[in-house]
């Protein structure tokens, strides 16, 4: 189980004293206690691999989103924390599918559903999701979705 994994590299970087890695598997550890109480109360609870990598996933993409606003802003030491953060974050998360094999997947799914507009996005984008969503950064695949549909 990832959550396990998890706890394992936490202890790992403590005995270590590897401060800044701790304090990121801490992090990690933190926003996972998050979405469990959040499914408490939700109508379909995730699966527990599932769920981690969703959240594992969220904090990536808010990184990523927090290093591009600090470069612009010339914050170099703060973009070099997040990065660090980054880095421990993708450690667990699932190798990306690549923009070729995404690509043979959006072109696989809109043979099988016989999507040909843009009308047909929602739908590609959700078996896409369905099928996909572990290993594809939704936020690219959606651009692609909509280069192969106009």
């Amino acid at each position: 189980m990832l959550r396990e994994t998890i706890k394992q590299a936490t202890v790992t970087a403590m005995k270590a004293g590897d401060k800044e890695r701790t304090a990121a598997l801490r992090l990690i550890s933190a926003k996972i206690k998050d979405r469990d109480i959040e499914q408490r109360t939700a109508a379909k609870p995730m699966e527990d691999d599932a769920l981690v990598i969703d959240t594992l996933q969220k904090m990536a993409k808010q990184r990523r989103e927090s290093i591009q606003m600090y470069e612009e802003g010339g914050r170099d030491e703060l973009a070099a924390k997040e990065k660090a953060e980054l880095e421990v974050i993708e450690e667990f998360l699932p190798t990306q599918m690549s923009e070729e094999e995404t690509r043979a997947a959006i072109e696989s799914i809109k043979a099988e559903l016989g999507a040909d507009s843009m009308k047909d996005m929602g739908r590609v984008m959700g078996e896409l999701k369905a099928r996909h969503a572990a290993v594809l950064d939704m936020g690219k695949a959606s651009g692609w979705v909509k280069d192969s549909l106009s």
